[in-house]
């Protein structure tokens, strides 16, 4: 995993230095996670990622500058997702007591919604048409259609 750390380091810097157009971003992308991506994935700089292998994207996804996804327990991103403005997905976290770490994936679903500033904790499923609240952090599975919000972040609608 630490071949695909540094690695992931590499394409992520060069991605971010000046400016690169839609096509250009889904190159470094297909290259850092080995794999093709849908041609309506649209990215904006900067965008970073720890290893960058485990993460999977839908059809029609968008996402907003200044977003880290930690994808070590892998990340799926569902169709027509909309992530917005430095949003963190964690699928990394350390036991309080034994300080091991603990590894579980994230799922988000189709026609989902992350506002600007969101944080997604390890293991949480986001539902399908389910809108997350700027600067909300989620800890638990979403439901789908669900409006949720706050810290930590709790079903509003």
């Amino acid at each position: 995993m630490e071949e695909y750390y540094y690695r992931a380091r590499i394409i992520c810097g060069d991605l971010n230095e000046g400016y690169k157009n839609p096509v250009e971003i889904r190159s470094y992308i297909e290259t850092l996670i080995d794999d093709e991506v849908p041609d309506d994935l649209v990215i904006s700089q900067p965008f970073y990622t720890d290893y960058g292998k485990n993460i999977h994207f839908g059809k029609n996804v968008y996402i907003n500058s200044g977003c880290q996804f930690q994808d070590q327990g892998g990340i799926w991103i569902g169709d027509n997702a909309l992530i917005g403005h430095g949003v963190i997905l964690a699928t990394v976290d350390h036991d309080l007591v034994t300080r091991e770490r603990i590894i579980s994936p994230i799922v988000i679903g189709k026609d989902v919604w992350l506002g600007a500033g969101v944080i997604v904790t390890r293991g949480v499923t986001i539902g399908d048409g389910a809108s997350v609240a700027a600067g909300a952090v989620v800890t638990e599975d979403v439901p789908a259609s669900a409006l949720v919000g706050g810290i930590p972040a709790k079903i509003l609608k």
